[in-house]
């Protein structure tokens, strides 16, 4: 997998993939982080000229620098769980990879134990996701599930508290109590919770609105639900 752009390059040299190559347009190559991430790893860096690292990259955004890395390591689901304040973010099928990575960059950056996303209708993690999230991938464990309804009920066997995002939710974002195990569920654009999945939350919960647009951005929402869930925690 070729992963693109400062940050999601940065990332990967310090997270858990392995980088094979790396490539710097003669001006990225001067950068500080850039020349002591190369040392630290003892990676060469490839000049290439940014009509290479578009063609290497299929994005005109590759910021000068591009990066061979491993393909993406999926966690296990039910580890996400394990520990006593785990806090994990469940996907419905957000098929859009651009709010798939600013989803990951939202949970990555609040701490989260992890992310959930389905094994169908559901964007990967693919270079446009690493771009997006900022390389918050890299530190992010994310898991694949075949059915998110299934996951709910293990998680709550587990001893989680399922709360999932809707607009007609009957509680207040900020009211529940968000200690112990935590587990958010935001649906797809435009469609959000599939009835099944909302039925098997164990209350559904509401951000107030007083504009005149229709809803929140997908990880927006995300964003005021996770950091309610950490203003509650203290």
């Amino acid at each position: 997998m070729i992963v693109y752009g400062r940050n999601p390059v940065r990332e990967a040299l310090r997270g858990r993939r392995t980088v094979s190559r790396l490539w710097a347009t003669q001006a990225a190559a001067r950068e500080t982080w850039l020349m002591e991430e190369s040392q630290s790893s003892a990676l060469p860096i490839d000049r290439a000229e940014p009509p290479e690292l578009e063609s290497l990259s299929g994005s005109a955004d590759h910021q000068g620098v591009a990066a061979e890395v491993s393909e993406y390591a999926y966690a296990s689901a039910a580890e996400l769980l394990v520990a006593d304040d785990a806090l994990v973010l469940v996907l419905d099928e957000i098929q859009d990879p651009h709010n798939l990575g600013a989803l990951a960059r939202v949970a990555e950056s609040a701490g989260a134990t992890g992310m959930v996303i389905t094994d169908r209708r559901s964007a990967e993690v693919t270079p446009t996701v690493c771009k997006s999230s900022a390389g918050a991938v890299e530190h992010l464990a994310i898991a694949r599930v075949g059915n998110v309804s299934d996951y709910l009920l293990d998680a709550k066997a587990a001893g989680a508290w399922v709360y999932g995002a809707a607009a007609d939710g009957e509680m207040a974002y900020d009211q529940p109590d968000y200690s112990g195990k935590v587990v958010i569920v935001v649906g797809s654009e435009g469609k959000g919770m599939r009835p099944k999945v909302a039925k098997n939350c164990d209350a559904l919960v509401s951000i107030p609105q007083r504009g005149q647009i229709e809803s929140l951005n997908v990880s927006t929402a995300t964003a005021v639900l996770i950091y309610a869930v950490l203003r509650s925690r203290g």
